[in-house]
């Protein structure tokens, strides 16, 4: 015999239910159990990159950048879990750019970043009026209301990883997305190349203090990211450098955050944040915490276990964790992973948490 929920037994008068229905109205009881599911729950799910560029080359060959409605003049193919993203918090893309071309000059509310998959020096984004090279592996910041604009003078396609925090205020958060396109297909290029590493190294300009003002028509008291390229032959030295000397974390292995230029401080952005990951001391200790991972593998093979589920990943492949799923990593030997959460919305909320699980 199927024994009834308290509240099945719970019964409204037909005044009362009218009165309800009239006015929009729900008692708790019948809302707690639809609370959480506005948008699915994620499922672990990998993209295999020979997929992806199957995908993304019939995309170039058949649509030009120039045919692209204003808005949305980007190439792009967007693997899906959630809604119309990877995840509930966060969007990740596989964009390209052929010989020749140029994605436009545009600006928005998102964060976003730009990690290189396939580049090279005459690839490069230009943000707030430097020109960035896209070289293999590199990481450029697109920051919040900053205009950038993505230029192809070499004679080769190139393509990257875009990643923002689009889904989080436009489902999650149930907000609008402030966006605006520059008058020129290409911004002025007014600073000279170096000009933004300069500014945030360890010799920062005197006597000139932040005043706190976010860019755009915004308010929040985060320091902004500024643009910025972590360029990855100094990320890898710094990497490996660790895995000689150090200790691995049981869970992670030996991960390298990328930091706020302006803070010397992770998170990379108020909602993501960003690491490289290297694993080379076989398989790590399984854990699960209650924040979205999305990862992309930068080299090696491997599989991850993901409650219960074995996801089989090499170069380039994509794959998602999704909150609070046991797993933990397995490669074949070494690999390296770049590292994409929304840990840092949890933690400013006071909301995090992580636990080991017994093996």
């Amino acid at each position: 015999m199927v024994q009834e929920e308290p509240e099945d037994l719970l019964e409204l008068s037909d005044d009362t239910q009218s009165l309800l229905e009239q006015n929009d109205l729900r008692p708790l009881w019948e809302v707690e159990d639809d609370m959480g599911t506005l948008i699915g729950d994620l499922e672990p799910d990998i993209w295999k990159w020979e997929d992806i560029q199957a995908a993304i080359d019939g995309i170039e060959s058949d649509v030009p950048i120039a045919d692209l409605p204003p808005g949305f003049q980007r190439r792009v193919a967007v693997p899906i879990n959630a809604k119309h993203a990877i995840s509930n918090t966060i969007y990740i893309g596989v964009q390209t750019v052929s010989p020749g071309e140029t994605a436009p000059s545009h600006r928005h509310a998102a964060s976003a970043l730009r990690f290189t998959i396939d580049g090279h020096e005459d690839m490069k984004t230009v943000v707030a009026g430097e020109e960035f090279p896209m070289r293999d592996n590199d990481l450029v910041t697109t920051p919040q209301w900053e205009w950038h604009d993505h230029i192809n003078d070499g004679d080769e396609t190139a393509a990257w990883l875009d990643v923002l925090d689009l889904p989080l205020f436009l489902d999650t958060l149930n907000n609008s997305h402030v966006f605006e396109n520059h008058e020129l297909e290409r911004q002025p290029v007014t600073k000279t190349q170096g000009y933004w590493d300069s500014q945030y190294g360890r010799g920062r300009p005197a006597g000139e203090e932040s005043d706190g003002s976010i860019p755009g028509p915004f308010e929040g008291n985060r320091e902004p990211t500024p643009p910025y390229r972590f360029g990855w032959n100094e990320m890898e030295e710094t990497l490996r450098q660790r895995a000689d000397n150090d200790e691995p974390d049981p869970h992670d292995g030996y991960s390298l955050a990328y930091v706020n230029p302006a803070t010397g401080e992770a998170p990379l952005f108020p909602t993501m944040s960003f690491r490289a990951q290297l694993l080379n001391d076989g398989p790590t200790d399984p854990h699960f915490h209650n924040a979205t991972e999305v990862y992309f593998v930068i080299e090696g093979e491997g599989v991850t276990h993901v409650d219960g589920e074995a996801l089989e990943w090499g170069q380039w492949d994509i794959f998602v964790v999704p909150p609070d799923a046991p797993h933990h990593h397995e490669p074949d030997d070494e690999a390296i992973l770049l590292g994409m959460t929304d840990e840092p919305i949890l933690r400013s909320m006071n909301f995090y948490a992580e636990a080991a699980i017994d093996k």
